[in-house]
């Protein structure tokens, strides 16, 4: 419990209606989108970087865990208030204060809704192409803190690329700049990368720099049915093999193309299919005609039972839209959906699915996958009920192997939805004692006190 003082402090900082500590405020802000955490014992809404940092300074005097929190849709616990504290809600922190066409950079503040943001710039023909599929909900502080892919991440990359500059609130309260509005800074040590994807316990972003590129003119979606997976990865190894980028290119598994049947009321191919990719190439129009056919044949020549394109906008933001509601379509078939976003080389995928295939039947467990193909950022589900012990044991043993598995392909365990406190006991398959050691040092060395984020990324010591 915060002290009476305490909570005055806050008050002056921030004004009385933006300090809240009744239960179900504290409750909703003590969880993220895995709808489990740990209550906060106060949300403060701050309204600018001084706020930030008059919090921070507080915080860290009196040894309060301090969370950073934007739109609470992460899976990994991030920014849940593992230690209690004060919960930073980056609500009032909304505008897109520039974009400049010239220089092809917006500057926004972290909670601009990703959407927002790529609706904004696309008006005047420029592009955001980083688009993680809770774009419509997530916000850009919360895109940065994490790293965040999503589909389009196989042509254009992940979020890391279109940072250039941070202002952020280190944990003691000092407001920091890091990189600018230039393409091109190698000025001392790069800690604008090292911020980005460092999950809120290094400091608290207040404003960001984004590069942006020209708006592709023309772009196409093709959906291509397979009889089962296997055949689907065997066209995504040709069309890599051909040299063909797709802006890009999905996989959804056969369960999962059911419990999108199941929720929209319709599915997004025959009823027969084993698999699905969704693809969508772009550039100038002549260009993406001639993609789109070598998709086409790429694909028929792998074995689709059907290849079909989009055949206008409103059709093409259908596809695209019932694969961003995917995982709210898993969700709906369990009271427990386990969510793990491991990636491999691209080369190595079919390994992959091999493997998720043998803890399926060995362990009797149901293990809907799907995700960015194309980069090898495949999200392994694991549906179950959390009454079932036995069951739950079951998905604990198919998630430590399904990790080691994934080290062993020279793979990752988070392509894009961090450690935060759902993963941090399986920090040391990927990473040496050294590194960690080293990792725990620059924590340190912002964090003197460790009050920022608690309790994430790192395995107890």
């Amino acid at each position: 419990m915060l002290s009476p003082g305490v909570i005055e402090a806050l008050v002056q900082v921030v004004g009385p209606d933006h300090v809240l500590q009744d239960d179900e405020s504290c409750r909703e802000y003590g969880a993220d989108a895995l709808r489990r955490g740990h209550p906060a014992d106060a949300v403060v809404f701050p309204a600018s970087a001084a706020d930030v940092s008059a919090v921070a300074r507080l915080c860290d005097r009196e040894r309060i865990p301090l969370t950073p929190r934007g739109a609470g849709t992460g899976y990994t616990g991030g920014a849940v208030p593992a230690a209690g504290g004060v919960v930073l809600a980056m609500e009032r922190l909304d505008r897109i204060l520039e974009i400049d066409e010239g220089s092809l950079l917006a500057v926004v503040e972290p909670n601009v809704v990703t959407a927002r943001l790529q609706q904004a710039v696309e008006r005047i023909g420029l592009f955001y192409p980083p688009d993680p599929a809770s774009l419509q909900r997530s916000v850009i502080g919360g895109n940065v803190a994490e790293c965040a892919g999503g589909p389009r991440a196989f042509k254009y990359g992940t979020t890391k690329r279109y940072v250039l500059g941070l202002e952020a609130v280190l944990p003691t309260g000092e407001i920091i700049e890091t990189g600018g509005r230039s393409v091109k800074n190698v000025v001392g040590y790069d800690l604008t990368q090292l911020l980005v994807g460092s999950e809120g316990t290094l400091a608290v972003i207040t404003k960001i720099v984004l590069r942006l590129i020209p708006k592709p003119p023309a772009r196409a979606t093709i959906r291509a049915a397979f009889r089962n997976v296997e055949d689907a990865v065997s066209a995504v190894a040709r069309l890599v093999a051909e040299r063909v980028v797709p802006a890009a290119l999905e996989l959804i598994d056969a369960d999962c193309l059911d419990a999108l049947a199941a929720a929209a009321g319709r599915r997004m191919t025959d009823q027969d299919a084993g698999a699905l990719l969704l693809m969508e190439v772009d550039g100038m129009p002549e260009a993406v005609a001639a993609e789109a056919e070598r998709v086409r044949l790429a694909c028929e020549a792998q074995g689709a039972t059907g290849v079909r394109e989009a055949g206008d906008a409103a059709e093409r933001a259908e596809l695209w839209r019932l694969r961003r509601e995917l995982s709210f379509a898993l969700r709906a078939q369990a009271p427990l959906k386990i969510n793990h976003d491991v990636v491999v080389p691209k080369a190595r995928i079919p390994e992959l699915f091999a493997a998720v295939d043998v803890l399926r039947r060995s362990l009797r467990l149901r293990m809907p996958s799907f995700g960015h193909v194309g980069d090898g950022n495949i999200h392994v589900n694991i549906l179950l009920d959390p009454q079932d012990r036995a069951a739950l044991a079951r998905a604990r043993e198919a998630e430590r192997r399904l990790f080691e598995q994934v080290v062993r392909l020279d793979g990752s365990i988070s392509g894009e939805h961090g450690i935060g406190c759902s993963k941090a006991a399986y920090l040391r398959l990927e990473l040496s004692n050294d590194v960690i050691a080293l990792m725990r040092r620059l924590k340190a060395a912002f964090d003197p006190h460790g009050i920022l984020n608690p309790g994430k990324i790192f395995p107890p010591e």
